[in-house]
């Protein structure tokens, strides 16, 4: 009867099975964890979706409805044009409102997204934070000035020249594409030694 014997090489590759069944185990409970993650994610973004897009078509169309009505008070007479002055000052209120939360969504997007290219540039949370601070801010600052001056060119200016068109410039490969290397001389295998009878 053969008993059976362990040698270290038996030792070894058991040792090397149970440390990949470990790691196994390991990364499958990680992907576990991170498409939980990636669940609540998506269902956060489908409930702001789901939250915030009825908000802004009802806003988009009573401002369509409050112009519709500025545009009939055009025809009226004087006496009407204080209505329109009270309706322009009802609608600047509540484009106002509405413009604040507009600028911090746009300022947050901004953020986001430079936040997001920078970090991936310098991969440092602390420089794409603060990059991600500013561009948030420039956004908001440069959107509310848009809206500021939105409709307020008096009738009586000139209207600027027209811009010229700016010159088409070629896109950029988007991944920058490596060096070919030649390949290298295939290695000449040794000749085969004799063997000891």
């Amino acid at each position: 009867m053969r008993l059976l014997a362990v040698t270290a090489g038996d030792a070894a590759y058991w040792g090397l099975a149970i440390f990949l069944v470990a790691i196994g185990l390991a990364a499958a409970y990680m992907l576990l964890r991170l498409g939980q993650a990636f669940e609540r994610l998506s269902s956060f973004i489908k409930g702001t979706e789901r939250d915030l897009l009825p908000v802004i078509v009802k806003t988009g169309a009573t401002v369509d409805r409050v112009n519709y009505q500025l545009d009939k008070a055009d025809t009226v007479t004087d006496s009407a044009v204080s209505m329109a002055d009270s309706a322009d000052t009802a609608v600047r209120a509540i484009s106002t409102a509405i413009a604040t939360p507009v600028e911090k969504v746009s300022g947050l997007a901004a953020g986001i997204t430079h936040g997001f290219s920078h970090f991936r540039k310098s991969k440092n949370f602390g420089d794409a934070a603060t990059a991600a601070r500013a561009a948030a801010r420039q956004r908001e600052a440069d959107l509310r000035d848009d809206l500021r001056t939105a409709g307020r060119t008096p009738m009586e200016t000139d209207r600027p020249a027209a811009q010229p068109r700016p010159s088409e410039q070629p896109k950029p490969d988007p991944w920058p594409r490596p060096v070919d290397v030649p390949k290298p001389e295939p290695v000449p295998e040794p000749p085969d030694e004799p063997t000891a009878a």
